[in-house]
């Protein structure tokens, strides 16, 4: 049985004999490659000039299904780091492994080390605390680049394996993680600011994505589902029961899945949906977005 490393081997052959006919001087800088869009910001803010960055998962792919091309593939021959979450997304679970197996010499940046990530609470049986809770059997919730103090370890492990791959820039390096970091300790500043006149600490999730953040700013995200799976009729009226329970009108939503289920909810208890996007990559300004769509809904 031939495996689906090599197979995919088979299927990139032409294009790695294109990048590997390539000549060097039309690839500008050090090529970084990075597993989702948020890293690409902090590596391209970093790195600036002296590096290319290009994102495995697209914009608006799901990162818990999206399977890379061919093209992707075999554009990693080129590469001088690969940065990766490093937490337990399931697009690195499932394909670094084989990436590695293709090209054993590429250097990846684990862009979460140092982090403390949070585990993943179990379901509650009978709902009686009122909280909604996702079950998934230990493991860690994977989003941890959503809080600004994360944001600071990130710049720092970034910097720390940018200025490995490529010597003779590491004072750049190190200057432009600098900056960066100050103007992530001020962002921290500016949304706690924001929230601190928030009474009811509360908002209502349909994936899990913001633990982190609401853990640094004091808040209690109240999450609907897990890792994408359909809602039974039992669970939905679980959330149903919350939002009412706790005041809340805003179903928040994530433009990598499906809103049909958050929105029927969100007509139940005569509330709206709204997005908000952990994995754009505008950094900066997409946190002080969810900020101002989370303070406007807790209010």
């Amino acid at each position: 049985m031939i495996s689906r490393t090599l197979c995919l081997l088979l299927t990139m052959l032409p294009l790695l004999l294109q990048y590997g006919c390539s000549h060097p001087s039309l690839i500008e800088g050090t090529r970084v490659v990075v597993s989702i869009e948020p890293l690409a910001y902090f590596a391209e803010r970093i790195g600036g000039s002296h590096v290319s960055v290009s994102v495995m998962v697209p914009p608006g792919g799901n990162p818990h299904s999206y399977e890379p091309t061919p093209k992707q593939i075999a554009g990693l021959s080129g590469a001088s780091l690969f940065i990766r979450a490093g937490s337990g997304v399931e697009f690195e679970l499932d394909w670094m492994p084989r990436m590695l197996s293709l090209y054993p010499g590429l250097r990846v940046c684990d862009a979460s080390e140092s982090v403390k990530l949070i585990p993943m609470a179990p379901e509650e049986k009978d709902g009686h605390d009122g909280h909604v809770k996702a079950h998934h059997h230990g493991r860690y919730d994977p989003h941890y680049w959503l809080s600004p103090e994360n944001g600071i370890v990130m710049a720092r492990n970034i910097e720390r394996a940018l200025r490995t791959a490529d010597p003779s820039h590491a004072a750049d390096y190190a200057a432009s993680a600098a900056g960066l970091i100050t103007e992530l300790k001020a962002l921290s500043e500016e949304i706690r600011t924001e929230l601190s006149p928030v009474r009811n600490r509360r908002f209502l999730v349909f994936h899990p994505a913001w633990g982190y953040y609401a853990a640094e700013f004091g808040l209690e995200q109240l999450a609907a589902e897990e890792e994408g799976k359909t809602l039974t009729p039992r669970q939905i009226q679980r959330i149903i029961e919350t939002a009412r329970s706790n005041g809340i009108r805003v179903i928040f939503v994530s433009p990598q899945f499906s809103s049909v289920q958050a929105e029927a909810i969100a007509r139940d208890i005569g509330g709206v949906t709204r997005v908000v996007d952990p994995l754009a990559r505008d950094y900066q300004e997409n946190l002080r977005r969810a900020t101002e769509s989370f303070s406007g809904a807790m209010r």
